[in-house]
């Protein structure tokens, strides 16, 4: 992500990497783009399970999915890394607070 994100998307992202699961997901998928059957049996996770995490990482914009259609007609979805990078420091949390939709979180 270029721009940097609003308080909740911030809060999203940090939520997002708050998971063993899902940083190990961001880990396999630094390495290459993969489909999901592939991810699930590399990583020993079931599909649904894994279905779910990469729902949450994209949804913080940290991997990005798509569909593509193999040889023999089988749908598979392709997930990759999101090129990102967020500084954690006391001043980038002061600034994502002031971006908060959600004002009781503050």
């Amino acid at each position: 992500m270029t721009t940097q994100r609003t308080g909740d998307q911030f809060l999203t992202m940090l939520s997002a990497l708050a998971n063993p699961h899902r940083l190990r997901i961001l880990a396999a998928l630094s390495e290459r783009q993969v489909y999901v059957s592939e991810l699930a049996r590399e990583l020993e996770m079931s599909r649904p399970l894994l279905h779910m995490h990469l729902k949450q990482l994209e949804r913080a914009g940290l991997v990005v999915g798509r569909h593509e259609v193999s040889a023999d007609g089988k749908a598979l979805r392709y997930f990759q890394v999101a090129a990102f990078s967020e500084e954690l420091t006391p001043e980038r949390i002061a600034a994502a607070v002031q971006t908060l939709t959600d004002k009781s979180s503050s």
